[in-house]
């Protein structure tokens, strides 16, 4: 592979040449999955996690060896350029398991100002999320803006759970105190995904708790780019703690309800 430069163009190109690669990959399931645990019984990886995750590694460092990496299982790498890749191989592992729509291949690229490119491929849909920072938010190709205003009784909202079982039943109250007073909810169960059906007003908002670096990076510029708000519990910096997305007059009720 020819050496990518450093322009956003470029290095948006190449997360989404990795990601569809990956995703075609991934699209050739085996019959049997190897499934391994990683923090609780129902938190698990396959073979196939591991493969996206190398394919994607070898295709990043060949076109760009100096920079770092940062994987969902477990690559990691130090940059010396400046640019370090955020990379979950296969975002809704158990969507994948069941066979069931939804799952995605998500990649990042961040320097020391924050998340610079992110691609977002959702290939059992054949969809597409992509966007740079500064330059507007793509699905398939074509400019796309989350909703804004939705008033908190009018709003279609998703979110996910953790894997951590004791925090569920937390989250399972903030459901039932959320529920009556939106229009519904939805549970895709892959979080780059719900980030992405905000910036396309798929749906009006998303909120979940305990997601990692990989989860966040390349959806989350995505809905900000679309002219969602991304944030943690309190209208900060999203992090494990807390994500919320919306379009700004959501974004303030839900961090109300939220936080």
């Amino acid at each position: 592979m020819n050496r990518v430069g450093n322009s956003p163009e470029d290095l948006l190109a190449l997360a989404i040449s990795v990601a569809e690669s990956a995703g075609q990959l991934l699209m050739q399931r085996p019959q049997v999955l190897d499934v391994h645990q990683k923090t609780s019984a129902v938190d698990f990886a396959t073979q196939m996690d591991h493969a996206s995750e190398k394919l994607i590694v070898e295709k990043l460092l060949a076109a760009r060896p100096d920079d770092g990496i940062i994987g969902e299982e477990g690559s990691a790498r130090e940059s010396t350029s400046g640019i370090t890749w955020v990379i979950d191989p296969l975002d809704g592992t158990v969507n994948y398991f069941y066979g069931l729509a939804g799952w995605n291949v998500s990649v990042a690229a961040k320097d020391s100002d924050g998340v610079l490119v992110g691609a977002v491929f959702a290939p059992t849909v054949n969809t597409l999320w992509s966007a740079y920072r500064g330059g507007g938010a793509f699905q398939n190709g074509i400019g796309i803006r989350c909703n804004d205003p939705v008033p908190l009784n009018r709003a279609l909202i998703s979110t996910g759970f953790s894997y951590n079982l004791e925090l569920r039943e937390a989250q399972a109250a903030r459901i039932h105190r959320l529920i009556p007073q939106i229009r519904d909810l939805r549970r895709i169960g892959a979080a780059a995904v719900d980030l992405c059906h905000v910036a396309a007003g798929s749906v009006d908002g998303y909120f979940e708790a305990t997601l990692q670096e990989w989860d966040l990076a390349a959806g989350g510029l995505i809905a900000q780019e679309a002219g969602a708000l991304v944030t943690g519990r309190n209208g900060g910096v999203a992090n494990h703690e807390m994500v919320i997305a919306a379009g700004p007059t959501l974004h303030a009720r839900l961090v109300a309800e939220i936080g």
